[in-house]
């Protein structure tokens, strides 16, 4: 059965659907007003091979801010849904992701507890229509929403565009290998008992 979520959240900042298939084949049709933050959740959905489906409006004659922290949030909250108990996940994943010049990795452990550590550096305040600032708020989000530990780390990097587009596409690798099903895991992959 595939693992899908339908999320939606409305504020007086912002109005966000989001819809998720954790076994998809990276199909993906968003609308976030925000054309390079569309281009990035684009490359992190097809790498990572999840159907993504994202509607945002948001008050973008303030600034960016509202709508990509907020999707950030309803992507975390879709995540968890997903992946329900999380029985017989691997739990972990990372990637090492290389775009010419630019080094990316990216470790994630769906724990259940949220923490992010984002190390990554940016020389223009903004490429294209989104500020640079926003790239660590919407990982902030994901992490937080979702309960995941997320590590992002620049190994090496020079040309901006290819640093946000290697840490999303490093994302996606890295949650796909994190939600993979192992038949041989029986419930949550835990001393716990629970990864909630």
């Amino acid at each position: 059965m595939e693992r899908t979520a339908s999320v939606k959240r409305t504020t007086k900042e912002t109005d966000i659907e989001i819809i998720l298939n954790l076994d998809g084949t990276g199909k993906t049709d968003i609308q976030t007003g925000i054309g390079f933050f569309d281009h990035m959740l684009d490359g992190f959905a097809r790498h990572g091979l999840f159907d993504l489906t994202v509607r945002a409006k948001g008050d973008l004659e303030v600034d960016c801010h509202h709508t990509v922290e907020d999707t950030g949030i309803v992507l975390g909250t879709a995540i968890i849904q997903a992946l329900g108990d999380k029985a017989g996940i691997c739990r972990y994943g990372n990637f090492m992701l290389p775009m010419d010049e630019t080094l990316i990795l990216c470790a994630v452990d769906l724990s259940g507890r949220p923490y992010l550590n984002f190390d990554a550096a940016f020389t223009p305040g903004r490429i294209g229509d989104l500020d640079t600032e926003m790239i660590r708020e919407f990982f902030y989000a994901v992490s937080y929403s979702a309960k995941m530990n997320l590590h992002l780390k620049m190994l090496d990097g020079g040309n901006n565009h290819h640093i946000a587009e290697a840490l999303f596409k490093g994302f996606g690798r890295a949650l796909l290998q994190a939600v993979r099903k192992e038949e041989r895991i029986e419930g949550a992959w835990t001393t716990k008992g629970t990864l909630a």
